[in-house]
């Protein structure tokens, strides 16, 4: 025997659900990793990425941090090389091909630094941005181009150079040819201290391995972002080797400051106003040699060719 069907449950409830059902944005909401206080979304990204009342510090995409930077907003993209793909023709999980679509779909940029030239405070500047969310902001050959491009475009333009470094090391899926980018971005810090240029890094979280090994802690100036993570290898990893336990905040940025690693932990807010102040003063003070001496050479020595 054939049971009835019910018409108000097999018809009317389908279509009540239906009719009133609302989509919820996934990203509707932020919570703050220190305190689990949940936060408009809109509200984080208006306040530059910072809870409001905790004043955490999330991670910032390269084109936002130009934006907040360059007065107006505005600024004129540096154009970057291009590098070959897949030179290792390297494989894990996926190939690297395919992890470099992934990326360049998720982040819309061809790697991880973006490098802008504007004003800041009126002042003309050169700004590179690593973005973290293109493989962890990880150093490759695209990166080590990009850097050098950055450099090269502050001593045509005889701006300063700042970077916001946000990374987890060199790129593993480029082995030796990663590494080898650490000596040629030295070299063209090197190029930029003969011009007598500033080169002011801003340590972001987290900067670590090799890019904390070289061209991150090269700077005339060394900020950071409060509670940042800074370091060659991490807590975790030392803690196993040596088999101690750490002190509290190791390798945050305020420890740093307090073991003179870092000049300055400064809010976010108030890095535009900082950076532009010393700049200003870094360029008028390499400006003047002092009395007595010659200047420096302001000839730039050749970069290695990259691999």
């Amino acid at each position: 025997m054939v049971e009835p069907m019910n018409w108000i449950s097999e018809v009317v409830r389908p279509r009540i659900k239906t009719l009133f059902k609302r989509e919820t944005p996934e990203n509707l909401w932020v919570k703050c990793p220190d305190t689990g206080q949940m936060v408009f979304h809109k509200e984080v990204e208006q306040n530059h990425w910072v809870i409001p009342g905790s004043e955490h510090h999330l991670k910032m995409s390269a084109t936002a941090r130009l934006k907040m930077m360059f007065d107006e907003g505005t600024w004129i993209d540096v154009p970057l090389p291009e590098v070959p793909a897949d030179p290792l023709k390297f494989r894990d999980e996926k190939r690297y091909v395919d992890r470099l679509k992934e990326a360049r779909a998720k982040t819309g940029m061809p790697d991880a630094f973006k490098i802008g030239f504007g004003r800041v405070g009126s002042l003309p500047m050169t700004i590179a941005a690593q973005e973290f969310g293109f493989m962890a902001g990880s150093l490759g050959m695209a990166g080590g181009e990009a850097f050098v491009r950055g450099a090269e475009t502050a001593l045509e333009k005889r701006t300063p150079y700042v970077l916001f470094a946000a990374s987890g090391g060199a790129r593993m899926q480029e082995g030796i040819l990663s590494l080898m980018q650490m000596p040629r971005t030295t070299v063209a810090v090197r190029r930029l201290r003969a011009a007598r240029l500033p080169y002011i890094v801003v340590l972001t979280n987290p900067t670590t391995g090799g890019v904390t090994a070289s061209y991150a802690m090269l700077g005339d100036v060394h900020l950071s972002e409060p509670g940042a993570l800074i370091c060659f290898a991490g807590p975790r990893v030392i803690e196993q080797t040596i088999r101690e336990k750490l002190p509290d905040g190791f390798q945050r940025a305020e420890y740093l400051r307090e073991h003179g690693m870092v000049d300055q932990v400064v809010h976010r807010h108030q890095l535009k106003e900082t950076i532009s102040r010393l700049c200003g003063l870094l360029m008028d003070v390499r400006r003047t040699p002092e009395p007595g001496t010659a200047p420096e050479p302001t000839t730039p020595e050749p970069l290695p060719n990259a691999a």
